[in-house]
């Protein structure tokens, strides 16, 4: 049986991806690289996106490897949260 609070918030979509700025305060962007399929050619192309994370810490670096979860809406493009760092940039 789940638990209220599971219900109510459901599952959260996670990304692994780089930051790539650090110049707002408690925000940083991150670069997640996906491979999509040509739906006609069937050739495999690489998509990027960029996100903008909540970082409450401020312990993210540019060039580190994070973990991102999904949540609500923090400001007007801020919609991911920093939940992990995974390596550190070298």
């Amino acid at each position: 049986m789940m638990s209220t609070e599971q219900r109510s918030r459901g599952i959260r979509h996670s990304e692994v991806g780089i930051v790539i700025s650090t110049a707002m305060q408690k925000t940083v962007a991150v670069e997640v690289d996906r491979l999509v399929r040509h739906p006609l050619y069937r050739k495999t192309l690489r998509k990027t996106s960029t996100f903008l994370a909540h970082d409450e810490s401020g312990s993210c670096k540019v060039g580190d490897r994070v973990r991102i979860m999904e949540t609500r809406p923090l400001s007007a493009r801020k919609r991911w949260r920093v939940t992990e760092v995974l390596s550190r940039a070298t």
